[in-house]
Order: structure tokens, then C-alpha cells, then sequence
């Protein structure tokens, strides 16, 4: 464990770590209510933190003298890249693909196609966890634009690909 911030005789002490100028006490000591916080959140601020009270002249108990909370901070997706892999031919197969290079928790993908034939798509075609769409059989109706939407709990974006069959 690095010590990032105390409390001691009186003065509050911020440690050089990478937070300094992002962190500190919510209220003032007096209140007796030691919560933290930390501006401008980072992926890598992520991780556990742990708070210990010790009172002069006190029996220290780890038992009872700290508390431990994990932090992990969510990273909306980048937009995603959109991929066209094979031969967009009548009667090939294709499969578009779907990635977004930073995004946590992992994104998973959607695809769908637009208006005005608006196409919704399920396994076994798709797969939303790898991104990947596959197309069989195709036709000349099958051309169109096709969106993938990469999406966690911190939001969401999308790519688009145009397939012209």
C-alpha cells in the first residue's frame, strides 16, 4: 500500500503520487467525517483503497481501526472500427466486424441495419461479445448501410459500413 493523504496533528498531508492534485478530504476535519475525493477520474485510479483511524493513546486493532473499499472506474468504448471481411458477390458469404480498442468493462456490439429496411439481428448470426455479424447467401435486397453500436455501463458508440452487394 502507498499512503496517498492523512490527517495528523492538526494537518492534512497530500502524498506525491499521481492524485495529488486531483484529491482530498469531502469536509473538513472537525465533522469528523473522513470520506475522500478524486477529481477527474482515471482508469488507472482503479484499485483498493484502504482508510486506517488511529487515535493517540489508543489500542490499534486492525479489526476495527480500518476500512477497505475497491474502486474501479468504467471507460466508456472509443469509437468503434467497422470491417467488411469476403467478398460482398451474390450468393457469398461475409461477415462485418466490430472492435473498439478501449472500453471497461469490456463492450459488447449490436448490429443493426438502417432504414429503410431496418434489420435487427440475433445469434447465431451475430455474435455480441466478438462483434462480428455474418451474412449468408447474399442478395441485391441485402445491400445497405449497417451500424454496429459498442456499448458498456459508461456508454456507447457506433461505426457504420456501407455493403453493397
Amino acid at each position: 500500500p502507498v499512503q496517498i493523504l492523512s490527517y495528523l496533528g492538526g494537518v492534512v498531508k497530500v502524498e506525491e503520487t499521481d492524485l495529488k492534485p486531483r484529491m482530498g478530504f469531502l469536509y473538513p476535519i472537525i465533522t469528523h467525517n473522513i470520506s475522500v475525493l478524486i477529481n477527474a477520474t482515471r482508469e488507472q485510479d482503479s484499485g483498493q483503497y484502504m482508510c486506517t483511524v488511529n487515535v493517540v493513546d489508543d489500542t490499534i486493532r486492525l479489526d476495527k481501526n480500518v476500512g477497505i473499499i475497491n474502486l474501479t472506474v468504467l471507460v466508456p468504448p472509443a469509437t468503434p472500427t467497422c470491417q467488411l471481411h469476403g467478398s460482398a458477390v451474390v450468393g457469398a458469404n461475409v461477415t462485418l466486424s466490430c472492435s473498439s480498442q478501449k472500453g471497461k468493462p469490456s463492450p459488447m456490439y449490436q448490429w443493426q441495419r438502417e432504414p429503410p429496411t431496418l434489420q435487427v439481428f440475433f445469434p447465431p448470426a451475430q455474435d455480441r461479445a466478438r462483434g462480428t455479424l455474418k451474412l449468408t447467401n447474399l442478395s441485391l435486397e441485402m445491400s445497405g448501410v449497417y451500424v454496429c453500436r459498442a456499448e458498456n455501463q459508461a456508454g456507447s458508440k457506433n461505426c457504420s459500413i456501407v455493403l453493397e452487394v
